[in-house]
């Protein structure tokens, strides 16, 4: 077997079902989940009846699907990344486009690809983190190093205590923007930074950013922006993973993208050739059309301002908090123990929600999750008033 299995953490989803598991809840209250981050709103109408398109559809059937995507999807997708981000030389459909199942399926293979585990290699990403950063890596054959994400750096990794020996060692970075789960934004000079480094060290930046259309007022900036604008149009290094999920509230589709530097994708692309994760074709012609309209995103941003709006005003006299720049995600303090907290909003709300130590690891004695809990508004607006009316209304219990 695999040794590098063992070295796997459980995920946090099942450490909050075991921390949860002997609770009674109210038999009043129907359960509320602020935990996972799966959107709720209702894919798009025209999107539902593409799928039920019975002749376009049924085209997909009979094929097998390409694994670097059919050029209609490949297009689309260079299209939107070339557009949102401002790029002074568009996109490559046929050399800088792949279609990808989901950034979890891309995300954990582009370390597959990118590590070289026949030496001493790290993998550097944010602490806390999207697990799958973290089991890539080690799968890879890697070690993981966690750069602290804090308040007194707004969130954002702090790369300034990472050694030049740890630059040499290094083959992969992740970094998420917006974060998960705080929601802060690299700005365009950070990212500039580390493509510098990456230009003196010669590592891959995998930049996952898909919570890149769910923001406050202003679209925050992606890698390939911030390479564009000091001039990098081969994009070398910097690989960026956006999908459909959160974008278009289709997470079933599982349908994203790795775009970016031409080599980098080139053996991407092998390595998935052989892993065998082609999207289906069906679902290629769909994405397709997601990618090109607009409109129902707008509309999904609608929503999310106002969850965020009645959430915030409902809890501010008690537990107040502030939107972040992007995501649909909450990041607050607790007032006790964050795990604590979380098995208390069950007892006495059936509110559930993911203590922030479970999205993060301990290095030198310090967790920055802990203290922590991440809220994900994915529900409808009545049922994220519901939950924050409970909360304030049992708050004097969470002291």
């Amino acid at each position: 077997m695999n040794s590098f299995l063992d070295q796997l953490h459980p995920y946090p989803f099942e450490k909050l079902n075991a921390l949860i598991s002997d609770i009674n809840p109210p038999d009043d209250l129907a359960n509320i989940s602020l935990a996972l981050g799966e959107p709720k709103h209702r894919a798009p109408d025209f999107l539902i009846e593409q799928f039920a398109d019975i002749d376009a559809i049924s085209k997909g059937f009979g094929t097998y699907p390409p694994t670097k995507g059919i050029p209609e999807l490949r297009e689309a997708i260079a299209s939107f990344v070339s557009r949102r981000n401002n790029l002074n030389r568009a996109i490559d459909p046929d050399t800088e486009a792949i279609p990808v199942n989901g950034t979890r399926e891309a995300l954990f293979a582009i370390a597959q690809t990118a590590v070289n585990s026949s030496s001493d290699q790290i993998a550097l990403m944010p602490n806390p983190f999207y697990q799958i950063y973290e089991g890539a890596a080690i799968l890879a054959g890697s070690t993981p190093r966690f750069v602290p994400c804090t308040e007194s750096n707004g969130f954002n990794p702090d790369f300034s205590d990472v050694s030049d020996e740890e630059w040499q060692r290094c083959s992969l970075v992740y970094i998420c923007t917006p974060g998960n789960p705080s929601g802060a934004v690299m700005s365009i000079a950070d990212l500039q930074a580390l493509i510098k480094k990456s230009d003196e060290f010669d590592f891959v930046i995998a930049s996952d950013e898909c919570y890149s259309e769910i923001y406050a007022s202003s679209p925050p900036p992606g890698l390939l922006e911030a390479a564009s604008s000091m001039g990098r149009d081969d994009y070398k290094n910097c690989i960026t993973f956006n999908s459909l999920s959160k974008r278009s509230n289709l997470p079933g589709l599982r349908s994203g993208y790795a775009c970016g530097d031409a080599a980098v994708l080139e053996r991407f692309l092998l390595y998935r050739t052989y892993h065998g994760s082609a999207m289906a074709v069906q679902n290629q012609w769909v994405s397709a059309i997601a990618w090109q309209d607009e409109a129902h995103v707008g509309s999904n941003r609608k929503l999310y301002t106002e969850k965020y709006e009645v959430f915030m005003d409902i809890l501010k006299d008690v537990w107040p908090m502030k939107r972040p720049e992007a995501s649909f995600y909450l990041w607050p303090k607790t007032p006790i123990a964050d795990d604590e907290f979380a098995k208390k909003l069950i007892a006495y709300a059936n509110v559930k929600v993911l203590p922030g130590r479970y999205l993060s690891r301990e290095v030198d004695g310090t967790n920055p999750g802990v203290g922590r809990v991440r809220l994900a508004l994915v529900a409808e607006v009545d049922e994220c008033a519901e939950a924050a009316n409970r909360i304030k209304a049992i708050w004097h219990k969470l002291q």
